[in-house]
């Protein structure tokens, strides 16, 4: 009888667990038509993106391959190397859905709350990252500062706040 009970109690945290609306990892899923891929290190997306996920993904090739820079991109969108949030500000700034830089902890209160359908915002204090049309462009984690690269290797986001501009 108690093993039983104690295997029911088991099996009702495993069904709640599993119903959890957030998930741990960020992981990249190729969707024909949706989802941009990286050659020669630079994103190319599928044609029929709306023109602002077109514009950030092109913000983000202009600075792909520059230096990690702690406050890169802080005082003015254009500098020669850039931190995360520099790098998302950059990005966000090419589709004209950014008019200042912004921080990381700024970030966690960018645009409207949750996963967008083309660009999310992933924000914590002390790091932050962009997806833009499945695609991820940050400055850590495979690899620590090395500056903005796009990535489809996942990456956990426990403790991250997900963001996205209105409508994207």
């Amino acid at each position: 009888m108690q093993l039983r009970l104690c295997f029911s109690f088991l099996l009702v945290v495993l069904v709640l667990s599993s119903c959890s609306s957030k998930p741990n990892r960020w992981v990249y899923e190729y969707n024909r038509g949706k989802t941009a891929v990286i050659i020669d290190g630079k994103a190319v997306p599928p044609a029929g993106l709306p023109k602002k996920v077109m514009q950030a993904i092109q913000a983000g090739n202009e600075i792909v391959g520059l230096p990690y820079k702690y406050g890169g991109g802080h005082r003015s969108f254009h500098d020669k190397g850039y931190d995360c949030s520099g790098t998302v500000s950059y990005a966000l700034h090419g589709a004209a859905l950014l008019t200042s830089p912004g921080t990381s902890s700024s970030f966690k209160k960018y645009g409207k709350s949750g996963v967008g359908k083309y660009i999310t915002v992933y924000a914590k204090n002390g790091h932050t990252f962009i997806i833009i049309a499945g695609l991820r462009l940050d400055t850590g984690y495979n690899g620590e500062n090395e500056g903005p690269k796009w990535s489809t290797k996942s990456r956990p986001v426990k403790g991250y706040v997900a963001r996205h501009p209105s409508g994207l």
